[in-house]
C-alpha cells in the first residue's frame, strides 16, 4: 500500500481528476454567468429564482450543507470509529429535523434578504447595533468555514501528490478561490445556486452508486457487512458498539455531546442556510423544499456510513489510519478497491466541486450580510441605492475572498474539522438564541440581542482558545504550550446555554418595555404566523 506521503492515487486518476474538474468548472462558470444577474436588483442577487421548484430549491439547500467533510471526513470517522461515526452523522440528518419544524416558515414569512431584515421588524430600538453585531457574527462564522473549505482543498490534494511544496499550496488555494470569487461576486445567488444544485446531483449520485457497489459485494445483506467491518477493524465487536472513540472517558463523552449539540443547533444558524431559506416565494414551496432537503441529506449520509463501513471491511482500519490518521483518505482508497482509477477519480472530482459549491455559497452569504446589513443599514442608513448596494456586495465578495485565501495559506496545516465546528458552535450560541427569541418571545428587546450575539461570540471563540485545540496536545496549535483550562474541544456545551442566557438577561435588565414595543411585536406575529409580506 502506498502511503501518504507517496500519494494514494495514481498519475491516470490525476489526470482524469483534473480534466474532469475543469470541464465542470467551465460549464458551471459558464451556466453561472449565463444567469447572473443582469439587473441591479437587490433580490435577484441575494435570492436568486424564487420560482424554483421545491426539488430544485431542495437540491440547493442540500448542496449549501453537505460540504467535502461529509464525503470524506464523515466517512473516515466511521471507518475509524464505527458505531461513534454512524451516532454522529445521525446528528447531522436530526439537524434538519430542527430546521424543518422551528424555523424555516416563520423565519421566510418575517424575513426579506437578511436575518438583520427580521430583527429591523422585531425591534424598535437599537437596530443598526444589532445588525452591526450580526454583520460580525456572520463573518466570522462564514470566514471559519470558508477557510476550512480552502485548507481542505490542500488536504485533498495530498491525497494525489503527498505533501505538497509551499508554491503548490498557494497554487491550489489561489485557484479555488478565485473560482470561488468568480461564483460569488458575477453570478450571485443565481450563479452559486447552478453548482449547488449541479454538485448535490454529482453527490448523491455518487455516494449513493458507490453504497450501492458496497452493498452489492456483500449480497445485499447488511449483516454481512457489519461483520467484515468488525472483523477488520482490530476492535472486534467493540466496532460495532459505543465508545471506540467518544466513550474513552467522561471528558470525551461530554465533549462528543457538545459537539452533536453544535452541529444540530448550529446548522439551523448558519447564515447560508438561512439566505437559502428565505429564498422561495411562498412557504408551502419553501416546506415542501425543506422535505426534499432532509431526505437527499438522509440518503447522503445513510450512503456515506455505508461507504464508511464498506471501506473499514474492504480496505482494513489499519491501512486507513496508516495512510491518513483522520480517516480523510477512506473514501478514496475504497475507490481504487472497488472502480479502480475510474471510480477514483470521480470521487475525487466531486470532493473538490463539493469544495467549490459550499464555499461559493459562504461568500456569498458573508458579502450579502457585510452589503446589505451593514453599509446599507447601518453605514448609508438604509439611504444606498440598490446599484450602490449592489456594488458593494461584489466588492465585499471579492474581499471576503481574498482574505479567506490569505489565512488558509497561514493556516493550512489546521484541523479543518476544528475550524467547521467552531463556526457550527458560534452560530448556535450567537445566532440561534437571537432567531429563536425573535421569532417566539414577545418581550425580546434590542439589548437582549446585543447581549445574546457578543456573548455568544465571545464566549466561543474564548473557550476554543483555552482549550486543547489551541494548546497541551500534540495536535494542537502550539502543542509544547499549554494554557488550555477548557478541557474539552468544542465549546457548544457552555456557549450555547450562555449565548440563550446573555440574551435573556440582556432583556431583563435592559430598559422598560414601552407600548410601540408591543404593538411592534403584534405586527410581526401577524407578518410570522399569517405571512402577510409575502410576495
Amino acid at each position: 500500500m502506498v502511503t501518504l506521503s507517496e500519494g494514494i492515487v495514481d498519475r491516470f486518476s490525476l489526470q482524469l481528476t483534473f480534466v474532469l474538474f475543469l470541464s465542470v468548472v467551465v460549464v458551471t462558470l459558464f451556466i453561472a454567468l449565463l444567469t447572473a444577474p443582469h439587473r441591479d436588483e437587490i433580490s435577484e442577487f441575494y435570492l436568486g429564482n424564487r420560482t424554483m421548484s421545491p426539488l430544485r430549491n431542495g437540491l440547493a439547500m442540500c448542496g449549501d450543507y453537505l460540504s467535502a467533510a461529509t464525503l470524506l471526513g464523515s466517512t473516515g470517522l466511521v471507518a475509524l470509529n464505527g458505531y461513534d461515526g454512524l451516532l454522529y452523522l445521525g446528528g447531522t440528518v436530526v439537524a434538519w429535523m430542527m430546521v424543518l419544524l422551528l424555523i424555516a416558515e416563520p423565519l421566510r414569512r418575517a424575513g426579506r434578504f437578511t436575518l438583520g431584515d427580521t430583527l429591523a421588524l422585531r425591534l424598535t430600538r437599537l437596530q443598526r447595533p444589532a445588525r452591526l453585531a450580526l454583520a460580525v457574527c456572520t463573518l466570522a462564522i462564514t470566514t471559519l468555514y470558508l477557510v476550512a473549505q480552502l485548507v481542505g482543498s490542500i488536504a485533498l490534494l495530498t491525497q494525489f501528490t503527498g505533501e505538497p511544496s509551499a508554491a503548490t499550496r498557494t497554487l491550489c488555494v489561489v485557484v479555488i478561490g478565485t473560482i470561488v470569487i468568480v461564483y460569488a461576486a458575477i453570478g450571485g445567488a443565481p450563479g452559486a445556486t447552478v453548482i449547488q444544485i449541479i454538485k448535490a446531483v454529482m453527490l448523491v449520485a455518487g455516494v449513493t452508486i458507490t453504497a450501492v457497489m458496497v452493498l452489492h459485494r456483500y449480497d445485499w445483506n447488511p449483516n454481512t457487512l457489519l461483520s467484515a467491518a468488525a472483523d477488520h477493524s482490530g476492535a472486534g465487536a467493540q466496532f460495532l458498539e459505543p465508545g471506540l472513540r467518544y466513550g474513552v472517558s467522561t471528558t470525551s463523552k461530554l465533549d462528543f455531546f457538545s459537539l452533536e449539540l453544535a452541529i444540530v443547533l448550529g446548522l439551523a444558524a448558519l447564515p447560508h442556510v438561512l439566505m437559502r431559506l428565505l429564498a422561495p416565494r411562498k412557504v408551502d414551496v419553501l416546506r415542501s423544499s425543506v422535505v426534499w432537503a432532509v431526505g437527499l441529506v438522509g440518503l447522503v449520509c445513510l450512503a456515506a456510513g455505508v461507504l464508511g463501513l464498506g471501506a473499514t471491511a474492504i480496505v482494513g482500519r489499519d491501512t486507513i489510519a496508516e495512510t491518513d490518521h483522520k480517516g480523510d483518505s477512506a473514501v478514496l482508497l475504497l475507490a481504487g478497491h472497488l472502480g479502480g482509477g475510474i471510480l477514483t477519480a470521480l470521487l475525487s472530482c466531486l470532493a473538490f466541486v463539493t469544495l467549490l459549491a459550499v464555499a461559493a455559497g459562504l461568500t456569498l452569504a458573508a458579502a450579502s450580510s457585510l452589503a446589505h446589513d451593514l453599509y446599507g443599514e447601518v453605514i448609508r442608513k438604509g439611504r444606498a441605492s440598490e446599484t450602490e448596494e449592489l456594488m458593494v456586495a461584489r466588492l465585499s465578495a471579492v474581499v471576503i475572498g481574498v482574505l479567506a485565501m490569505l489565512l488558509a495559506l497561514v493556516s493550512w496545516g489546521a484541523n479543518t474539522a476544528t475550524l467547521a465546528f467552531l463556526a457550527f458552535a458560534i452560530a448556535a450560541s450567537a445566532i440561534l438564541p437571537t432567531i429563536v427569541y425573535t421569532l417566539f418571545w414577545r418581550r425580546f428587546t434590542g439589548e437582549g440581542a446585543l447581549l445574546s450575539l457578543w456573548g455568544g461570540l465571545v464566549c466561543s471563540v474564548l473557550l476554543v482558545l483555552f482549550s486543547p485545540v489551541v494548546s497541551a496536545t500534540p495536535g494542537s496549535f502550539y502543542p509544547d504550550s499549554d494554557f488550555a483550562w477548557f478541557p474539552l474541544q468544542n465549546p457548544g456545551i457552555v456557549s450555547i446555554p450562555a449565548g440563550f442566557l446573555l440574551g435573556w438577561l440582556g432583556t431583563v435588565l435592559g430598559e422598560r418595555r414601552r407600548p410601540q414595543d408591543d404593538a411592534a411585536y403584534e405586527e410581526f406575529e401577524v407578518r410570522m404566523l399569517v405571512g402577510a409580506r409575502e410576495e
